[in-house]
């Protein structure tokens, strides 16, 4: 009896501490910010086994998190020159200067969260002059290093921006989150297991609807998720699907799953500046 006792009182006190823990947790705001238009882009590039002749164009897009003091920006987009030589892109706008209708400047950016260290989604973190860099310690690691060992190991990755986020490091701006599920500040996580790139992560944040998952280029399309088809750009398939299955365990419901390129975004969300969606 008094066993009984003991392990009901210990049983209260722990669901006190994990609800009193769920309902410290900050709630967020997500907007969907597209900044450039990467036009007729094959969709076989995107989703496996596509039809070589479907084109789209492809939303270049970064996310703003706000909430509990903190202005977030999940990838920073890219802007310069080079890119332009190789890239044909339409309407585009800086990524620091998207923030002007929703009343930011770039130095309000308190934290940058890198998914992956291609050019679209990391040139763009030396913008903002305040904020830690967040990035997998794996991910920096290898394109730091062994990534350059090969011709092979590296599409996608511009050396200037690598060499820009050791210079930040140098600086003490780089946060290094070392591996999957690690809260790097209270009610967002950090995931990996998409092997966009070699340490690619996705992003779960808190808000007043339940979390909601940004995959950034783990999942390219919401196609991907709809038809269980991994990206086309991915070192291990298996593992990409593996990783939008979790997905969708994590999100509060599929509609919060938000692809890194999909145009759709900008239609299924309530549009409250030119370009600017607010997904919750």
């Amino acid at each position: 009896m008094i066993f009984n006792r003991i392990f009901l009182s210990l049983m209260i006190a722990t669901l006190s501490i994990i609800l009193l823990t769920i309902q410290s947790k900050p709630h967020y705001e997500i907007y969907a910010i597209r900044y450039a238009t990467l036009p007729d882009f094959p969709v076989s590039e995107l989703v496996a086994d596509a039809d070589p002749a479907r084109k789209l164009d492809l939303a270049m897009m970064i996310w703003l998190v706000r909430g509990n003091s903190r202005n977030i920006l999940v990838d920073s987009g890219f802007y310069h020159d080079r890119f332009f030589k190789e890239w044909h892109i339409n309407n585009f706008i800086k990524p620091s200067d998207t923030l002007k209708p929703l009343g930011l400047k770039p130095e309000d950016i308190t934290d940058v969260i890198i998914s992956h260290m291609h050019w679209d989604h990391s040139d763009g973190m030396d913008l903002f002059p305040n904020a830690r860099i967040w990035i997998q310690k794996d991910e920096l690691q290898y394109y730091a290093g062994e990534g350059w060992q090969s011709k092979d190991t590296h599409g996608g990755i511009d050396p200037d921006d690598v060499l820009t986020l050791v210079k930040l490091n140098t600086q003490g701006r780089v946060g290094l989150v070392n591996g999957d599920g690690q809260e790097i500040i209270p009610g967002v996580t950090c995931y990996t297991g998409g092997r966009h790139t070699y340490a690619s992560q996705y992003v779960g944040v808190n808000t007043k609807a339940g979390t909601v998952v940004l995959a950034s280029d783990n999942m390219y399309l919401y196609e991907n998720l709809e038809k269980h088809v991994p990206i086309a750009a991915t070192l291990d398939a298996v593992s990409n699907l593996h990783a939008q299955d979790r997905m969708k365990r994590l999100a509060a419901s599929p509609t919060f799953i938000i692809p890194g390129h999909d145009p759709a975004v900008m239609t299924k969300f309530p549009n409250v500046a030119p370009g600017v969606v607010k997904i919750q």
